[in-house]
C-alpha cells in the first residue's frame, strides 16, 4: 500500500508564495538543499493550476519579478521533470507536454484512494492547495509536512494554505531546523468532527 504525504513550503504566516519573492523566498541554505536531494523517489500529485505553473517553469518561463532562475530553482524544476507526476484535471487536454506526466479526469479522491490501495512507494502532493485539502478531508493523508521559511508575507503573500480546512489534530512525528533558520514540522493528521471535549492530561 502506498503512503500519501501532503508537503508544503510556506512563509511563517501560511502563504504558499508571495508576489515578487523568488523560490524558497530566497532563503534556502546548504543543509536544506542537501536534505531535499536526499528525499526518496515519489510520484507527485497535482491539480491543473500547479501543473500549468510548474510545467511553464520547466519550459523556461521565469517567475514574475525575476530575470532568470537561480541554480537552486533550476535543480528543483529539473528534479520534478524527471519524476513521475499525476495531474488531476477536467480542463487540461492530452497529451500533456511536461515529461512523465499522466492526466487523470476521474474524481481525484477516489483515484488517489485506488492508487494508495493498489500501489507501493510514496505519493506526494506538490502545491495544489485544493487537492491537498480534499485528500486530507477524505482521511487519505498519512503524513502532513510543512517547511516554514523565516519570513512573514503579510503585504505580498498569496495562496493562503489553510483557508477552508477542517479542524485537524496533528501528532508530531518529526521536526528539524535547517541552516539555523528553516523549520520543518511533520505530523500524522486526524480530521476532527468536532473540537476535543477536553484537554489531554
Amino acid at each position: 500500500m502506498s503512503e500519501l504525504l501532503v508537503d508544503f513550503i510556506t512563509s511563517l504566516d501560511g502563504h504558499a508564495s508571495g508576489e515578487g519573492w523568488p523560490g524558497f523566498w530566497g532563503l534556502e541554505g546548504p543543509e536544506y538543499l542537501a536534505w531535499l536531494g536526499e528525499q526518496p523517489e515519489a510520484t507527485y500529485l497535482m491539480g491543473a493550476n500547479t501543473y500549468r505553473l510548474m510545467s511553464g517553469f520547466a519550459a523556461g518561463e521565469v517567475p514574475n519579478g525575476q530575470d532568470e532562475f537561480r541554480p537552486e530553482e533550476e535543480a528543483s524544476v529539473d528534479g520534478l521533470t524527471q519524476a513521475s507526476k499525476v495531474v488531476f484535471s477536467s480542463s487540461l487536454k492530452e497529451p500533456l507536454t511536461w515529461a512523465n506526466s499522466t492526466l487523470v479526469r476521474d474524481d481525484a479522491v477516489e483515484a488517489v484512494r485506488a492508487m494508495k490501495s493498489s500501489g507501493s512507494g510514496l505519493l506526494s502532493t506538490i502545491g495544489s492547495l485544493s487537492l491537498s485539502r480534499s485528500l486530507l478531508r477524505a482521511g487519505l493523508v498519512d503524513r502532513f509536512r510543512v517547511v516554514m521559511f523565516p519570513v512573514i508575507t503579510g503585504a505580498t503573500g498569496e495562496e493562503r494554505i489553510y483557508d477552508g480546512y477542517p479542524d485537524v489534530a496533528l501528532e508530531m512525528i518529526e521536526h528539524r531546523t535547517f541552516d539555523g533558520r528553516i523549520q520543518l514540522v511533520e505530523y500524522k493528521p486526524r480530521v476532527l468532527e468536532h473540537p476535543p471535549l477536553g484537554v489531554p492530561a
